[in-house]
Order: structure tokens, then C-alpha cells, then sequence
């Protein structure tokens, strides 16, 4: 009987004696807090990756395969072939997803370690693809992201955190995951709380060791006597014929400045912002400055600069919506 025959016949079958195909959750776990997780980091959209964690905490259908060890369950290894036939027929009841899709509900997760490899040697699953093109070849579910899904609120967001810091390609999840959540709260607020993602995120992240002179989001004194007396005390001045940043950063280490715009309607690091800024670096005996542009979305990016093509080459640009990277202009 050929696979697809075989999931659509246990489908049926549980379905006659009264039961759900598949129960609510498995291993204790609901789709929902599947979602959750994968929420935070920045993967909880893709519903084929949710379902495909659910088929691989499935510890109660009998393995697919034709010949392991007795007891083997689908949680201990499922080709793409079993994944897709889990998804699409057991718990959807419609027809196998493209294996070709593995790429969005597998990939994701083995690029971040929570999916390991497995072949299934003489009965019995080992660690790895060990045989290239392998029907054999399988997947599971990481025993520490299980444990993840299985802990209660709150404790599973500490396990969590602590998990992503131990990857960089988990830590650049999770804070994407975490700025899309802020991005949602702030992307249609102006342009003075773009400054503010500006400074609290973007400079956070990309510019360690720079402190903060001064930001200019409000409509009263554009700096001030507070960050005039941080200004003083890095040796910086600014004057009437010196351009006037949405933020000002400096590093005390480098006596390195950096100027960030925020760009809502108008105000990019064009070529005339850099002439300006490094006349005003110079004139202060500052080792430097850096520059980035900041926008809110990827549209209104696009929409500045196809009419206008400003951004001068060097200094970088973030996107709000997007935001665990920053890009370089280069010419």
C-alpha cells in the first residue's frame, strides 16, 4: 500500500471509531502554543511549519516505516514523504503537501537546530543524513525545543531566550521576532517614534558602545541643556551652519560620532548631510562619523527612493518592519 494510501486509512479508521484523526495536542502540545513559540521567533505565520512541529510531537502513530525497532513512534524520525502525508492527509484531510515545500516547514527550524537530521540504520534512528539521497534519511524535533513547547507560561520564554542566545541564527530570530512586535506597535506612529525605534533598537543593536548626545523628537528646544552637557563633556558643537541629525551618537573609546535620520517624509543621509556632518567632525577633532538612514517599511523605502535615489554611498539604512539587519550603500 503506498504511503499516502496508508495515512488517508488510518485517517478514516479513527474517524469511523469515533475519534479525531489527530488529538488536540500531542505530547501535551496544541497547535496554538506551537504558534506561540514559533511566534517569537519570527516564524509563527507559516502554518505549514506549525503542523509540520505537530506531526513530529506525534508519540502516538506508529513509525511509517517499513521495518524499526517495535515501539518506534513518527516523533522518533519522519522522512519528508511522512511529514507531508502528516500534514496534508491526517490532519488536514486533503492531499500531501509538495515535497517540494519542505523548504517552509522544515528548513526553517533545522537552519535553527529545533529540527535535527536522523536516518534510520538496521532499525534503529542515528544522528545525521549519513547516506546521501538516503530513503532513510529523517527528521525529529530537538529535545530542548520539546521541552520549550511542553514548559508553562511563563517559564517556556526564559528556556526560550536562553536557547536562542546560545546560536546567533536563534538570537537573530528572536530579536526579529521581538522588533516586528514593536514594529507593529510604533510603524504607523510618525516620525517621532521612529527616532525613538531608531535609537532604542537599531542602536542598540548595531552600534555598541555609542551613547546617545541627543535626539531630536520633540517640538520644543531641539537640544537640551541635558544633552548640551553631554555634548560639551564629548567635545561636540554643533552650530547654526551644521546640519541638525534626527539622533546623535558618540563613542567614547573611538571618539567616533554617528548620525542617524529618521526618515517619514523627507530628511535622508544624502551627500550634502555627509559633507556637512564631516565638516562639523573635523572642526570637533572626532576620529569620524557614521551615518544610517532609518525608514519604517520596505514600501515606503522603495517609495523614497525610486522617486529620489538620495542615500548616499557608505552610510547604511534600517527598516523599521525588517529589522535584524542593516544594509550598506555602496557604490
Amino acid at each position: 500500500m503506498a504511503l499516502h494510501d496508508k495515512v488517508l486509512a488510518i485517517r478514516n479508521q479513527r474517524i469511523e471509531a469515533g475519534s479525531p484523526p489527530v488529538p488536540d495536542a500531542l505530547q501535551g502540545v496544541s497547535r496554538a502554543k506551537i504558534a506561540e513559540v514559533l511566534t517569537a521567533l519570527a516564524l509563527g505565520t507559516n502554518a505549514d511549519l506549525v503542523d509540520g512541529v505537530f506531526a513530529l510531537l506525534d508519540d502516538e502513530t506508529p513509525s511509517w516505516f517499513a521495518k524499526t525497532r517495535q515501539g518506534t513512534r513518527v516523533a522518533d524520525g519522519a522522512t519528508t514523504a511522512h511529514l507531508a502525508c502528516h500534514i496534508g492527509i491526517l490532519q488536514r484531510g486533503n492531499g500531501k503537501l509538495d515535497r517540494e515545500g519542505r523548504d517552509y516547514w522544515i528548513k526553517p527550524l533545522r537552519e535553527l537546530g529545533a529540527i535535527e537530521a536522523m536516518t534510520l540504520v538496521d532499525g534503529e534512528m542515528i544522528a545525521g543524513h549519513v547516506k546521501a539521497k538516503s530513503p532513510n534519511s529523517c527528521y525529529r524535533l530537538n529535545a530542548e525545543f520539546v521541552a520549550i513547547l511542553k514548559a508553562p507560561e511563563p517559564e517556556w520564554r526564559d528556556m526560550l531566550a536562553a536557547w536562542a542566545g546560545e546560536d546567533a541564527a536563534r538570537g537573530r530570530r528572536a530579536f526579529q521576532a521581538a522588533m516586528e512586535e514593536a514594529s507593529r506597535k510604533l510603524v504607523d506612529s510618525g516620525h517621532a517614534d521612529l527616532i525613538r525605534a531608531s535609537v532604542d533598537h537599531y542602536a542598540a543593536r548595531f552600534l555598541p558602545g555609542y551613547e546617545v548626545l541627543y535626539i531630536d523628537d520633540s517640538d520644543g528646544d531641539r537640544v537640551s541643556p541635558e544633552e548640551r552637557e553631554k555634548m560639551a563633556a564629548a567635545g561636540v558643537t554643533l552650530t547654526l551652519e551644521d546640519a541638525m541629525p534626527d539622533a546623535l551618537l558618540w563613542h567614547p573609546e573611538t571618539d567616533h560620532l554617528w548620525v542617524i535620520e529618521a526618515v517619514t517624509s523627507d530628511g535622508e543621509v544624502d551627500f550634502h548631510k555627509v559633507a556637512q556632518m564631516d565638516r562639523m567632525a573635523a572642526r570637533c577633532g572626532k576620529s569620524g562619523v557614521g551615518f544610517t538612514t532609518t525608514y519604517r517599511t520596505w514600501r515606503e523605502a522603495a517609495a523614497r527612493q525610486s522617486a529620489h535615489g538620495n542615500v548616499a554611498v557608505g552610510t547604511y539604512i534600517w527598516i523599521q518592519s525588517d529589522p535584524a539587519k542593516h544594509l550598506l550603500v555602496e557604490g
